[in-house]
């Protein structure tokens, strides 16, 4: 398993947000690195953002959600075309779960296990 994974869940239609594509940056100088990226899968989650045998170092991260492209697939409203996350990774090896409560005019996140 990556050592950051995440899971989307659309709160307005109370079901997994399949086939939204997150991006994994890292914080270089001014700007920002990619790290990897993927599709949530039909229960919402997306495994593989970094090789499992990564370990990451210490500092500052951020996932990119495409929420724009998944409402407009199920024909909801775009409000939030996408939203993002930014988090400090300790280093050593933790694993980091970052969950999306997703719905077309509110969204919440929470450090998961």
């Amino acid at each position: 398993m990556s050592q950051i994974t995440s899971h989307i869940l659309d709160t307005a239609l109370g079901s997994p947000a399949a086939g939204v594509t997150i991006t994994l940056y890292q914080r270089d100088g001014d700007g920002w690195a990619k790290i990897g990226s993927g599709l949530t899968n039909d229960d919402g989650r997306i495994p593989n953002l970094c090789p499992a045998s990564e370990v990451l170092p210490g500092g500052t991260y951020r996932l990119h959600f495409a929420t724009g492209a998944y409402f407009d697939a199920i024909n909801a409203p775009v409000f939030y075309p996408w939203v993002e996350v930014v988090f400090h990774v300790d280093g050593g090896g933790q694993h980091y779960h970052i969950p999306l409560l997703l719905s077309p005019f509110g969204y919440s996140t929470y450090r998961g296990s």
